[in-house]
């Protein structure tokens, strides 16, 4: 609870506060019986640093899951590379008893795992079936993006457009501490555990311009069924910008994908604040009559802008994701 949940110390597990796994089980069987379907939050770019494989992985240089996350000498006594955290500083955290830093995206609490270790592919397909076992309906594959980094660990470049006060993560543009061209063979590995059951999904967490976003659909649309599409969630609040958004987000789709949108997620803020009680009708509409299938967070139903709700204290703030 570093992190609300995103810092995983088992992937087959329930935390103690929700209950059991049979508790989960239950859950699952009664949505089915009211054809409801349950959809996890797979968080594989990271781990919590209380994980058994952390734990073993920092223990020595020699641990046989050292290369289940991502380690590296410094460079005259300072972090590897320029890489930053999405919650500020370095992405990068010494640790004294191995002598190297380890790379973690996010908190210093969530070591990235190595994506490019078959290893950890495999451990985590199995985690999939895990759950997919229990009944699962799918899976929000968490920061999908990040899953693969550059293996040379090169500096990102500066980022010309970042302004003094602007959040860290903004000071260099992430061309090689993510979205890297090696994600389609991992995102293809995914729709395949997934495809191995019958009507699953397999949604992404993706934000990413629009020319990026849509390679996720994968080759021959064997990729994320969803790639989560958030451009309503950062858009100009007027019919023509409106309008043009739409027009090229259709153009970019993959012969054959099929489009989503989301209005809202825990990451941003709510409708409501953003547009104003009035235009979260017209949202909404907006949302529930495009082509494709729509994302609503739950709340924004009621145009509820998030002031004294406690979902919204739970939420992260604007920006940390």
């Amino acid at each position: 609870m570093a992190d609300f949940g995103y810092d995983i110390s088992d992937y087959c597990g329930i935390g103690a506060v929700f209950g059991g796994l049979a508790d989960f089980d239950r859950l699952v069987t009664e949505a089915h019986r009211r054809n409801i379907r349950v959809i996890l939050d797979l968080v594989p770019n990271h781990t919590s640093d209380r994980h058994p494989w952390f734990a073993d992985s920092r223990s020595s240089r020699a641990s046989s899951k050292r290369d289940w996350y991502i380690w590296c000498d410094g460079r005259s006594n300072a972090p590897p590379n320029n890489w930053m955290s999405n919650f500020g500083g370095s992405a990068w955290e010494w640790d004294a008893t191995t002598q190297q830093y380890y790379y973690h995206a996010f908190l210093k609490e969530q070591p990235d795992l190595n994506w490019r270790n078959p290893e950890v592919r495999a451990a985590m397909h199995a985690v999939m079936r895990f759950w997919l076992d229990h009944g699962v309906d799918g899976f929000r594959v968490d920061v999908l993006w990040h899953l693969m980094k550059d293996a040379t660990f090169r500096d990102n470049p500066v980022n010309p457009g970042y302004a003094p006060g602007q959040p860290d993560i903004n000071r260099f543009l992430q061309i090689h501490s993510a979205d890297q061209p090696e994600i389609v063979d991992v995102i293809a590995e995914l729709r395949a555990v997934v495809d191995a059951y019958a009507d699953r999904v397999l949604i992404g967490e993706i934000y990413l311009p629009l020319q990026r976003l849509v390679a996720y659909y994968g080759k021959n649309l064997a990729g994320v069924h969803l790639p989560f599409n958030f451009q309503l969630l950062f858009a100009a609040w007027n019919a023509p910008a409106l309008a043009s958004l739409i027009e090229e987000y259709e153009k970019a789709l993959p012969a054959g994908a099929w489009p989503n949108w989301v209005l809202g997620n825990h990451d941003q803020k709510r409708v409501a604040t953003r547009v104003g009680d009035a235009q979260a009708r017209i949202a909404a509409m907006l949302l529930l009559t495009l082509r494709g299938t729509p994302t609503l967070y739950y709340g924004d139903e009621l145009r509820h802008d998030g002031r004294g709700s406690p979902a919204q204290r739970c939420a992260r703030p604007l920006g940390e994701k």
